[in-house]
């Protein structure tokens, strides 16, 4: 406890990168109180420096891997869409803070902040965008094609959807985004850590990295857990629909 209260940030956040996000939901921007202790920013903030020190003490459990393949295909849905609102509420908003408030003096690394700064919103951007459009259209379709087979479907309404779109296609689709971060590990060649990085940088590109394993692990999620259900479902309600034109 005392150890971390009575250390500056920058030591906190060059010890560990990933306090800087623990910090900055507490209202803590690591850039603006550097040189001062964890305990001098509470004080000054009116926060409880005992709750601050816990939560950055917590470390991440092993359980966090959930087991999304033997979910059924609506729970993997709600998944998915709970993994959207962690991207835009908190990763996204995060990220976009602390690459707007970059300032280096540094000659070498002020083309890369000028970058970051012009790319990343154009990202978060076309990202917001991709994902609204994959849940209005391809969630609400697979929803559909779920109801039915359940029982609860309104059949015109599906046929029609069913004529509209395909999940081949969604799925070709889809895999033209998967890499959406190409162009930032260009910009930051790979992330690339030097003694001379400076921190404020180095905690961008931690969570910049961070965001990408995220995503790689989201799109195998939908790639090949979420669409491989859904073929089948489509498949399954094809039949049926087959079936029903037969007998009526």
């Amino acid at each position: 406890m005392d150890a971390l209260k009575n250390k500056r940030i920058d030591e906190l956040v060059d010890n560990n990168y990933i306090y800087a996000s623990v910090l900055y939901y507490f209202g803590i921007e690591f850039y603006h109180y550097s040189e001062q202790t964890l305990e001098q920013v509470c004080q000054k903030k009116g926060l409880n420096v005992h709750a601050v020190v816990n939560q950055l003490e917590k470390q991440p459990s092993c359980d966090n891997q959930v087991e999304v393949a033997d979910f059924p295909i609506d729970l993997i849905i709600e998944y998915l869409k709970h993994s959207h609102y962690v991207f835009i509420k908190q990763k996204l908003p995060f990220i976009s803070n602390v690459i707007q408030n970059l300032e280096i003096d540094e000659s070498e690394f002020q083309l890369i902040s000028k970058d970051l700064k012009f790319i990343f919103p154009l990202f978060v951007e076309d990202f917001i965008h991709h994902i609204y459009q994959e849940e209005d259209t391809l969630f609400n379709y697979i929803a559909l094609l779920d109801q039915y087979k359940k029982g609860n479907g309104n059949v015109s309404k599906l046929y029609f959807e069913m004529e509209k779109h395909s999940l081949s296609r969604f799925a070709s689709e889809h895999e033209e985004h998967d890499d959406e971060m190409l162009g930032i590990r260009q910009i930051t060649k790979e992330y690339e850590i030097t003694d001379k990085t400076p921190l404020h940088l180095k905690v961008i590109y931690s969570e910049l990295q961070s965001l990408e394993q995220e995503l790689i692990t989201h799109a195998r999620v939908e790639n090949d857990i979420l669409f491989p259900k859904a073929l089948i479902l489509e498949k399954q309600v094809s039949n049926m629909l087959q079936a029903k034109v037969k007998y009526n």
